[in-house]
């Protein structure tokens, strides 16, 4: 039993190294609970206690392979409630929708003549992003200019001047 318990810890540590490096790609589908971080948890545990239970212990085999898995399921269940879970929750993406601007302030980076497109700098998340622009009460808003977006329509923002109180 000894050399199946090194297998599972040998085995489990040798997967969190390859779930460590290749991240993604060992993503299995299926239960959120089948997470690479607790499959590789509850190997690993189950493999070292069951390694110490047997080297330090006189238990009983059967009691040694209760007493291993019980701690690679508590463990598991540990890891995917406090690590997992939260994390899964906290993910960002860069990606936004167009249709998300609508209201925000940006700034004229290219001119917007009253008939044509320019550009602005609308700030998403933690960083900037560049649209194309026209005017929505067709006026010139020249380039440094605070604007609003008003209206998103066919992939262009439509803008007006952004005049702030003082």
């Amino acid at each position: 039993m000894l050399e199946l318990y090194y297998g599972c810890l040998i085995g489990g540590i040798l997967f969190a190294v390859a779930v460590l490096i290749f991240g993604d790609l060992l993503h299995l589908h299926g239960p959120e609970f089948f997470d690479p971080t607790v499959i590789g948890g509850l190997v690993t545990t189950f493999g070292g206690v069951g390694v110490m239970l047997t080297t330090y212990t006189d238990l009983a085999a059967g009691a040694v392979v209760f007493l291993a898995a019980l701690a690679g399921i508590v463990l598991s269940f540990l890891v995917y409630f406090f690590y997992v879970k939260p994390m899964k929750k906290v993910e960002n993406s860069t990606g936004f929708s167009l249709q998300d601007l609508e209201g925000k302030l940006c700034e004229v980076s290219v001119a917007v003549p009253a008939k044509g497109f320019g550009e602005v700098l609308v700030k998403v998340g933690a960083g900037n992003t560049n649209q194309i622009a026209a005017s929505f009460d067709r006026q010139n808003i020249p380039t440094g200019k605070k604007a609003v977006i008003v209206e998103v329509k066919d992939d262009v923002l439509y803008v007006s001047a952004y005049d702030e109180l003082e």
